[in-house]
């Protein structure tokens, strides 16, 4: 009995130390991608159909909004300064949106930490962790989201480069390409560690 609980606590112990050093190896990994991208994030005032499609409508007005205020040849940096002397523009767009539909929400816009899951997108996907935002807010607030990318300007329609033009223009290295476009090994499986990861960080947090 007792050599069994000791093999127990063995496995135990060496279950939790892979643990720690795969979540450190997998957050560094997000966190240099973090470091490489706004992410912009978009609320419902609720889960209505009506609610949702004005979302996109939202989404579609304050997206070209940004890619407006982006200087020539922007850097991450020079970005991120133009939403954030630009945040007022930004929500005055969506709440013009919101006005030419017939309701009358506020619209709030901020630059802020956010914690997003895993996403998948058109050619590329996202880990979960927390990334910088363009964060706009309809109404109450209480609908679902819509994730995706406001700088490389990566989900932008017709405007929208490709992870393989973001590269070129030096936002992403190779080995963040081969992460995000799925061709790095056990691409699956690190995306599902970091996620798992950050609910465990956020239970005991």
């Amino acid at each position: 009995m007792d050599r069994k609980l000791k093999r127990w606590e063995m496995a135990l112990m060496l279950g939790l130390l892979c643990a720690l050093v795969g979540g450190s190896w997998l957050g560094q990994e997000q966190q240099e991608l973090a470091d490489s991208v706004i992410r912009f994030h978009v609320i419902a005032n609720s889960d209505s159909a009506q609610d949702q499609a004005l979302k996109l409508a939202v989404r579609d007005r304050v997206l070209e909004e940004a890619q407006a205020v982006y200087p020539s040849n922007a850097t991450l940096e020079s970005a991120r300064s133009a939403l954030e002397s630009s945040l007022t523009q930004l929500a005055d767009a969506g709440r013009q949106v919101v006005e030419e539909q017939g309701y009358d929400y506020p619209v709030s816009a901020q630059l802020t930490q956010c914690w997003f899951p895993t996403k998948e997108y058109d050619g590329f996907a996202l880990p979960a962790g927390n990334y910088t935002a363009l964060r706009v807010v309809i109404g109450e607030g209480e609908g679902q989201n819509w994730w995706c990318v406001a700088f490389p300007p990566l989900c932008l329609g017709a405007a929208s480069e490709t992870v393989d033009t973001a590269a070129q223009a030096g936002y992403f290295s190779q080995d963040q390409v081969k992460l995000v476009t799925g061709e790095s090994e056990g691409y699956v499986l690190k995306f599902k560690g970091m996620e798992l990861l950050g609910q465990l960080e956020a239970f005991f947090s």
